[in-house]
This record gives structure tokens, C-alpha cells and sequence, in this order.
């Protein structure tokens, strides 16, 4: 009996071990392969993080100090709009031994030191709100005219509708601190100035037959900003003045009116 049960081990045991080499060159495939599209997934994850700061609407012209160049399309039929972001917060300041433009997020133990307050340290604020007009369908179908910053420290500077700031908050702070240390940002091949300082007051840069609006939670014209626009006849240009900052007011000398967002 014990013999037969030799006998029969003896037979089976080829065929297991034939499936678990199967099965280990099977699993060696696997990892293989596994290891194969881990180092591809590497590579375009690299390449995406590398490229996702510098993505842009097509079609790109040039690349310039971290902002890039779209081509401009222009709408004459429709109201082209013109932005104005009062008192950005885009102060500089030497940490260790290296300029910076100051963010509340990186530098808070620096300025926490300093007693300074964190609120008034917020190049963020700035960073989105320019997110969200050159990311707009407004200004992807050419209808933004021109985008003007007013710094909280006095500064005022131009920001062409056909650029794309870049895609990180770090980056963006390096472009600004740029700017504001040689006052312009020009464009590679043709020279243009695609971000400028500009001199006070922003009145002076406007379009003619301006009509400035400026946005705020607290006016008591409520207002469905749908309806609201296409009323405005086509040969006023449409100004809206936004604030930049965690709290404060927006200048009311230059603004025509005040309202607010029902949606």
C-alpha cells in the first residue's frame, strides 16, 4: 500500500510541479509586466507634472517667464470685459537670504515672528480669482479686454487676456515677484509686454463709454448676473471691479454701482 501511495505521488508530482513553475512564470510575467507599466505610468506622471504647469489653450505661441501666450481671439460683435482685482495682497520680503513674495501658507512661522497678520498675506486670493477669469468661457471666446491689479501697497499693473499664468501657486508668486522687481514680463520673440506695470489711477486705461460695476456680497441690488449683462447695450464697455483681499472695501470713487450675485 505504501508502495502504491509512493507511486502515486511520484506521478503527480510532476504535473504540480509543472503548474506551480506555470504558475511562477505566470507571476514572474505579471511583475514583469506590472513593473513595465509602473515605470510608464512613472514617465507620463512625470511628464504630466512637469507639463501641467505649463499647460495651455492651443493654440500656444510662445513661452515667456512662466506665462504663456495664446493666441488672441478677438469678437467684435459682443461687449469685450475688462477686470479690475483691488488691494492683491503681493508683498515682498527676504526669508533666509531669498526674496519672496510673502504667502501666509509657506511663511506663516516667518510672519507669525514678525507679528504680522496672516490675513494680510494672501497671494492666493489674487492667484484664483485670475484662475477663474482666464479659465472663463468669457475669455476663451476673446471677450476680456484687458485684466488690471491694483496691489494693496499701491502698485497697479496690466495683465493681457492672452496669457496663461501658471498652474501653481509657486510659480505664480516667482512670476510676480518677477514683475514687480523689473516691471514687465515680455514675451520671447516679439517683445511684447505681456504683464506691465502701469502708472495710477486705472481710470486713465479704460475704454471709453466705461461703465464700472463693482462686485460686493453686501449691495442691496441683487442681481441675476445672466440677465444682467445682455441688457447692457452693446457700445457700453462693462467694467467690473472684484476684491482681492480677505476683508476691506472696494473703492467707491470710480465705481458707477454696486451689486451682488443672486447665483
Amino acid at each position: 500500500m505504501a508502495g502504491v501511495l509512493r507511486t502515486e505521488r511520484q506521478r503527480f508530482q510532476p504535473c504540480s510541479t509543472k503548474r506551480m513553475k506555470q504558475s511562477e512564470m505566470r507571476n514572474d510575467h505579471e511583475c514583469v509586466r506590472g513593473a513595465k507599466l509602473r515605470k510608464v505610468d512613472t514617465e507620463q506622471s512625470t511628464i504630466t507634472d512637469e507639463q501641467e504647469e505649463m499647460r495651455v489653450e492651443k493654440p500656444l505661441v510662445v513661452q515667456s517667464q512662466g506665462a504663456h501666450v495664446l493666441s488672441p481671439v478677438h469678437n467684435s460683435k459682443k461687449t469685450r470685459v475688462t477686470f479690475i482685482l483691488e488691494k492683491a495682497s503681493l508683498q515682498k520680503g527676504v526669508v533666509g537670504k531669498t526674496a519672496k513674495i510673502l504667502n501666509s501658507d509657506e511663511h506663516a512661522s516667518f510672519l507669525l515672528k514678525q507679528n504680522k497678520s496672516l490675513d494680510d498675506f494672501r497671494p492666493d486670493i489674487l492667484y484664483r480669482a485670475l484662475l477663474a477669469i482666464f479659465d472663463s468661457p468669457l475669455c476663451k471666446a476673446g471677450m476680456v479686454q484687458a485684466i488690471y491689479v491694483k496691489v494693496d501697497n499701491g502698485v497697479l499693473f496690466e495683465i493681457k487676456p492672452h496669457v496663461h499664468i501658471p498652474r501653481t501657486i509657486k510659480r505664480f508668486c516667482g512670476l510676480m515677484l518677477e514683475l514687480l522687481q523689473i516691471s514687465h514680463i515680455t514675451a520671447s520673440d516679439n517683445g511684447e509686454k505681456l504683464l506691465r506695470v502701469i502708472e495710477q489711477p486705472v481710470t486713465r486705461h479704460l475704454p471709453g463709454n466705461s461703465r464700472i460695476i463693482g462686485l460686493s456680497y453686501s449691495s442691496e441690488k441683487l442681481v441675476n448676473l445672466y440677465e444682467y449683462a445682455p441688457d447692457v447695450s452693446d457700445d457700453v464697455n462693462l467694467v467690473f471691479v472684484v476684491g482681492a483681499m480677505t476683508r476691506g472695501t472696494i473703492d467707491k470713487l470710480y465705481t458707477d454701482e454696486f451689486i451682488s450675485g443672486k447665483y
